[in-house]
Order: C-alpha cells, then structure tokens, then sequence
C-alpha cells in the first residue's frame, strides 16, 4: 500500500486508531470488529496508489464516525451507518458476500 502515495506509518497509525476505538464497543462488537480491520488492512497491503487513497479515506471517515457515536454513547445505543440503496447497487458480489457475513456473524446469537 507504500506507492509513495501513501506512507506506512500512516497506515498503521489508523490502523492502530480503529483497533483502540473498538476498546469502547460492546465485547462482541469488538471482536467482530478488530477481525474485520485486521482482515481488510491484511487484504489491501499491496494495493496501488489510487486504491490505497480510497481506503484509506473510507476508513478515516468510518473511524472519524466512530469516534463521533462513541462520544455521543449515552445518547444513542447504535452504531455505524445505514447504506443508501444507491450504494448497495454499487458493491460488487465480493463486496455482498463480505456484508452478509458480517450481517450473519452479528445475528447468529440471536
């Protein structure tokens, strides 16, 4: 993810930030949630340039998101945002697939 675009210690600060904010979530919601980062961190190591800018601005604004409802916590019990039917229409199958899982890891106790 280092193409000169983006500089490694920027990874991983970001990185570390979305594992120490999941901290403040529910256990279960920690769990799932630390997997998933380090999973897709994992996944997008050797991505160009380009891709590397749009993860990374997607996930500074989910951690910039997080961090907002996690200050807000006795106001609200949900976290996260919803998908607007024009963005699910956007994701690829993989895309699906990897939030249908997650949806099922989520529900599975219930």
């Amino acid at each position: 993810m280092v193409e000169g675009a983006v500089s490694a210690s920027r990874v991983r600060g970001l990185f570390k930030m979305c594992l120490r904010l999941h901290r403040s979530l529910p256990h279960a919601m920690r769990s799932i949630g630390d997997a998933y980062v380090r999973e897709e961190f994992r996944r997008h190591k050797d991505v160009n340039g380009e891709e590397a800018k749009v993860f990374l601005q997607a996930w500074t604004k989910y951690a910039v998101t997080l961090r907002t409802q996690l200050d807000a916590k006795g106001q609200q019990n949900t976290f996260g945002e919803g998908l607007s039917s024009s963005l699910l229409d956007a994701l690829s199958e993989e895309q699906i697939t990897q939030l249908y899982s997650l949806y099922e890891e989520i529900h599975k106790d219930e």
